[in-house]
């Protein structure tokens, strides 16, 4: 299980960056390891802070064995702030472990520990591996909140890594969401633990009142709650204060959502996704050319991806393929056409109801700049808008890597390499500078931003990320932002844990970050066939963040695409898809995911041209494409796909749909719902009179699971269950006054291996109430619930003619012929039983009419 080294009260406000240093002491277990003869040593952002020679260095640091029992041990002394780590048998790189993503951060697996005001032991971890941590959570709902907050104190504390146990004062828990619930976890040995909660910060403050019935005595004969910590039991039960009583997770129905709330994203690569003059490099122009795939701006057609936002990879001018490297944050890139080029394009996404983002690179420039080259020759007043020493301060940044880099006998800071240098923003002019990029693009209509490597904005030493300066230029970011355009969207990069992420949607900082671990906890959950750590990771990401204001994805620019860690398999993709499209939060697709397209290893094998059809350079360009194509290109692209029922690309489809019709998916809460399968993963979106269940089976077992849900805000009364991605009925639910139910089972024939079921809980049938026309009186189609055939009427034939298409629930093609007289017959015995379309144009492809007909 995941376990991320976090204390929340000493790092969630952090306001001070001069506090005296503090003793951390490291601990790893290696009696499963054989070690090398060089021994044991550790590696991290720490070591220069901690006078052990340079970050990162694999050989400087060695732990110790005083005891024998093979568990290593360093302790260093170190200012507050969060710093990364890994442990090493060995002395170099390629000894290092890789612990898996439950308890590392970044894509080179590193550990994590934030430090605050007191000495802090870790608990003794694998080498390469993880342990389990503790959670305690109260609700406070009936209890006027200290203003000292609320605490928790107990036997444990010693063995968590604070000075004393049952300490009123040091094991601070927040209530980050809102919801008056306060969480703290706790990484600890296994065992017997008693604790009480406390109101405040004294004796007095903690739970005097607790009943006979959840209590054992103390020492002193007090009543303390008691809890048997073990890996089957790491407590996620959330108490009520001084009561036996267990509060109801998540009981706040009524939160402030957003248009973002609604959108579904797609990240567009400008250079990769359609050529439109030939020249071999994607264009504005292109993209117009293919946004009726995206959204062709009509919400009774099916045909069309669904999406509603766009975010634009860089498009302002760079040297660089990539265009993480600006040269002029005012000027688009030429490559990809002219400013009136890029405003047509915004013009024509508007008008379908795209919203539009881009990338904005807040933290560098391009050493192309004309700021960096007056900067480096000392003139016209540039030389602080950026960072120089005279001498190598040496420090290495949070991969390894060299970041301060020689230039004309002096060193410029550039964190990630010498062709992107850092601006300077404790230099007044740089600010201004930027904030003025941030007025200019909003004036031209853009809808926000996507923030690339917002941590690393302003360094204290070698302190490199989230610095209490850089928080402060956040706040001030997003004044400006919202001073000009209140809509306006931010969403940030902070790839890190969930706990290092929190503060950037604090306090007026960023509306929405990416959630880096929850969408790595998927992908585990897809590949091994076991959902626990995803469940814990949404139990964390719900607990955490402002409801739902964090971006979900698979993969994006910078990781190996989601098909190739799939293995390219179709189901699992399908899995993944209907999982993270059905969460929480604002989902994010990465161009070409919905066609399984791939690519690993160097970011240009990430970001090849987009794979349209099976012809000529994969229907990109004319001409030979700036890169490569991918692979798998003359299969996995949309013509072929799109008119496959079961193809990746149906699939997602579909579930976009399914989430643009059901605002219960898009700002609904999220309620746990219980299931009795050990590979089922299962959840609930709730709104209003309706609720949605995603029921996903990790394993490659068929399942039938049974369901409960404990407690929603949905009315009691039976509610109709019907499975949207075939649109069939397959039971009825009796919610009770609770809003739950217990132990219900499908009218299907279980859950296939790797299968999913969005189950939609209504008062009314919807497959009944959709046999009825569309608002279109002159078409029909008799019977309707069909069987082995149906008849389609329609009364305005045109003279030349009329074109019937039959499209499934997916959006795919399953019929097509011309319609001569006003009755054709359709012969459907042996189709998937659900809803299916029936679309009649006329010979220039004008819509006519549609009906909706249901297959049983």
């Amino acid at each position: 299980m995941r376990i991320i080294f976090f204390f929340l009260s000493s790092f969630l406000y952090v306001t001070n960056a001069f506090t005296q240093n503090v003793d951390l002491t490291f601990r790893v277990d290696m009696n499963a390891e054989t070690v090398a003869g060089s021994g044991v040593h550790i590696a991290g952002s720490f070591q220069s802070e901690a006078g052990l020679g340079s970050d990162w260095n694999p050989a400087s640091t060695v732990m110790s064995d005083v005891d024998g029992d093979k568990v290593y041990e360093i302790t260093v002394s170190l200012p507050l702030g969060t710093y990364e780590y890994k442990f090493i048998n060995g002395n170099a790189w390629g000894m290092d472990e890789n612990p898996p993503s439950d308890c590392s951060v970044g894509a080179n697996s590193n550990r994590e520990v934030t430090i605050g005001s007191t000495d802090l032991v870790l608990p003794i971890v694998p080498f390469d591996g993880c342990i389990v941590s503790m959670r305690l959570s109260v609700n406070m709902t009936g209890q006027v909140v200290s203003p000292e907050g609320v605490h928790v104190m107990g036997d444990f504390q010693v063995g968590a890594g604070y000075a004393q146990n049952w300490d009123p004062t040091s094991v601070k828990m927040e209530d980050q969401n809102g919801d008056g619930t306060y969480d703290i976890q706790l990484n600890l040995a296994f065992g017997t633990y008693q604790f009480k909660f406390v109101n405040g910060n004294t004796l007095q403050a903690g739970e005097n009142n607790l009943p006979d019935a959840c209590t054992v005595l103390d020492i002193n004969g007090g009543r303390v709650r008691n809890i048997f910590f073990t890996a089957e039991n790491p407590d996620n039960v959330i108490y009520c204060f001084n009561s036996c009583d267990r509060c109801h997770p998540a009981s706040v129905f009524s939160f402030d959502t957003h248009w973002w709330n609604d959108a579904v994203f797609y990240e567009i690569f400008v250079r990769s996704f359609k050529d439109s003059n030939g020249n071999g490099i994607g264009d504005f122009n292109g993209m117009i050319e293919k946004l009726d795939y995206l959204n062709d701006g009509d919400s009774t057609t099916s045909h069309d991806l669904g999406i509603t936002g766009i975010w634009l990879m860089p498009m302002m001018k760079s040297p660089s393929y990539h265009g993480y490297d600006v040269t002029d944050y005012y000027a688009v890139e030429p490559d990809y056409g002219t400013m009136e080029d890029f405003d047509n394009f915004l013009d024509a996404a508007h008008e379908r109801g795209i919203k539009v983002i881009i990338d904005l690179v807040l933290n560098h420039a391009s050493s192309q700049h004309t700021w960096f080259s007056q900067s480096a020759n000392n003139s016209n007043g540039y030389r602080d808008w950026f960072r120089w020493s005279v001498t190598n301060p040496g420090t290495i940044g949070p991969w390894g890597q060299t970041v301060w880099h020689p230039s004309a006998g002096n060193f410029f800071y550039g964190l990630f390499w010498n062709g992107m240098p850092d601006l300077n923003y404790r230099h007044g002019p740089v600010k201004d500078e930027m904030f003025n990029v941030v007025d200019f693009w909003l004036d031209r209509n853009v809808d926000g931003y996507r923030l690339d490597a917002i941590k690393y904005l302003i360094e204290d030493g070698t302190v490199l990320e989230n610095t209490p300066e850089t928080f402060t230029l956040i706040e001030e970011y997003h004044d400006v932002t919202k001073a000009n355009d209140p809509e306006a969207f931010s969403i940030g990069e902070v790839w890190s844990s969930t706990e290092s992420i929190i503060p950037y949607v604090q306090n007026d900082r960023l509306d929405a970050c990416f959630e880096f671990g929850l969408a790595g906890a998927l992908i585990d959950a897809v590949n091994t066939g076991d959902p626990l750590n995803l469940e814990e990771q949404l139990v964390k990401v719900l607990g955490a963040y402002p409801q739902l204001q964090y971006g979900t994805f698979l993969t994006n620019h910078d990781i190996d695409r989601v098909f190739n860690a799939f293995s390219n398999n179709n189901d699992k993709m399908k899995l993944a898809a209907s999982i993270y499209l059905t969460l929480p939060g604002v989902p994010f697709i990465y161009y070409g995911e919905e066609i399984g397209m791939m690519g690993t290893g160097a970011d240009e094998n990430k970001r090849k041209p987009m794979q349209w059809a099976d012809q000529s350079f994969g229907g990109f360009s004319n001409v030979t494409p700036w890169a490569s194509l991918g692979s798998n290109w003359q299969t996995n692209n949309v013509q072929e796909m799109s008119a496959d029922p079961n193809s990746i690309l149906s699939h997602y489809r579909n579930l976009i749909h399914i989430r643009n019709k059901h605002e219960s998916l898009r700002r609904g809460q999220t309620v746990a719902v219980d299931n009795n399968a050990e590979t089922i993963f299962s959840f609930g979106r709730v709104l209003g009179e309706e609720g949605i269940l995603l029921v996903a089976n990790t394993g490659t077992q068929s399942a039938d699971p049974s369901l409960s849900l404990e407690y929603s805000s949905l009315p009691a009364g039976e509610y109709f269950v019907t499975e949207l991605l075939t649109f069939q009925r397959v039971g009825k639910i009796i919610v009770n006054d609770q809003g739950g139910f217990t132990g219900w089972q499908s009218d299907l024939q279980g859950i296939s291996s790797r299968g999913s079921w969005v189950l939609l809980l209504s008062l009314i049938d919807p497959v009944t109430s959709v046999s009825e026309p569309d608002s279109y009186s002159n078409i029909d189609v008799m019977p309707n619930p069909a069987h082995d055939s149906f008849e389609i009427s329609f009364d305005k034939i045109p003279v030349s003619g009329a074109y019937v298409k039959i499209l499934s629930a997916t959006g795919a093609l399953v019929f097509q012929n011309k319609m001569t007289e006003d009755r054709m017959s359709i012969a459907s015995k042996g189709w998937t039983p659900g809803m299916y379309v029936v679309v009649i144009s006329d010979q220039q492809g004008k819509e006519l009419g549609n009906i909706k007909v249901v297959v049983e």
